[in-house]
């Protein structure tokens, strides 16, 4: 009673109202500059159970705005250093993290077990993949997106509502749309955007309010406006995903937006003499791996560097998870540099390797 007082005296919430956030269950997809306001709120409110899906690992350029973590936080899985927050800040609910990516295979598994999924995410691959195992598992679908200076806040696939690929039916293309870490994003804008979504997830467990149902809320942190796009449901492109149902678990969603370059495995190169590995991380990056011969170049340098790289040693490309080295891979194949591949999963593959070799 004490904890939720301020809720409970609302009197479009009341005990009733707080009782549905107690037995609610809401997964959070991605534990980084949305996530982390969405988790610290929905944490606070008193939703009984949280998921909290991360594979990446807390690096120094995440502390400007992904207010979870700390300096102790620097290496840690952000999935479990956000249930540990989580669970100082509400130890009266339940928080379950996973460590693992999402993937066709346990998406339509973890999803059922939940109400409400929020899209934390920042790459369109498992956006995409997020909306359809929602649509598959009927869950209404929380999204959120943030870009420089602007975010973009909505609700899918809830009461005949639009989906995502009503929205964007048609991937961009490879390469087209740059992230946060290659062109920044203002610190506090993940937070505005973060906590707009946490509201909307509120309104649909307790049943209050207009939701942003089939329109998108645009925001402008220079100017502060607000404007909202109305979004019309394709039933078309609802169905299409659909009728992928009985075979979902063995669809590609490699998708177009993904840049395909050759990859392989720290396991196969470890013992390659004639190789160079580079690291494309930025300089302040956390782990570090000190017990591979490497060279660091950040990613938005590698085209400076291009002449001093040996032509002859093979180069394997990593990064934090193996999105950014895909995309230096990709810019040293447009040099005709083609003896270069990226490391699947990046440091954290290679940490675990390097561990279970000592």
């Amino acid at each position: 009673m004490s904890r939720y007082n301020r809720h409970i005296i609302l009197s479009e919430i009341g005990q009733k109202g707080q009782d549905k956030l107690s037995k609610a269950k809401v997964l959070v997809i991605g534990a980084g500059g949305l996530g982390c306001p969405v988790l610290q709120y929905l944490a606070a409110a008193g939703v009984g159970t949280l998921g909290v899906m991360d594979f990446d690992i807390v690096s120094e350029s995440n502390l400007q705005r992904q207010v979870l973590f700390g300096s102790s936080s620097l290496g840690l899985n952000k999935a479990i250093a956000a249930k540990k927050r989580l669970e100082d800040l509400n130890d009266t609910i339940s928080v379950r993290s996973f460590t693992k990516k999402l993937t066709n295979k346990n998406a339509i598994a973890l999803f059922n077990f939940y109400d409400i999924i929020v899209d934390c995410t920042d790459n369109f691959a498992t956006r995409y993949l997020i909306n359809d195992a929602s649509i598959i598992t009927n869950k209404p679908l929380v999204y959120g997106g943030i870009y420089k200076f602007e975010g973009q806040v909505s609700v899918f696939n809830y009461k005949e509502g639009p989906s995502y690929r009503c929205l964007f039916p048609t991937p961009p293309k490879a390469g087209t749309i740059p992230s946060c870490s290659e062109v920044g994003v203002l610190g506090v804008l993940p937070g505005i955007i973060g906590t707009m979504q946490a509201n909307e997830v509120l309104k649909l467990i307790l049943g209050i309010g207009d939701l942003l149902l089939g329109e998108v809320l645009y925001y402008n942190s220079l100017t502060t406006q607000i404007t909202k796009l109305k979004v019309s449901k394709s039933e078309k492109e609802i169905q299409k995903v659909l009728k992928t149902e009985p075979f979902f678990d063995s669809l590609d969603y490699n998708l177009d937006c993904e840049i395909s370059v050759p990859e392989v495995s720290i396991k196969e190169v470890h013992n390659n003499q004639n190789c160079l590995f580079i690291d494309v991380r930025e300089y302040d990056d956390l782990p570090k791996i000190d017990s591979l011969k490497t060279i660091q170049i950040p990613l938005n340098e590698i085209e400076k560097h291009i002449e001093k790289l040996d032509s002859d040693k093979t180069k394997f490309i990593f990064c934090q998870v193996g999105m950014k080295s895909k995309k230096a891979v990709s810019i040293l194949q447009d040099y005709n540099i083609n003896n270069s591949f990226s490391i699947k999963e990046g440091a954290s593959e290679i940490i675990e390797y390097l561990k279970e070799k000592r």
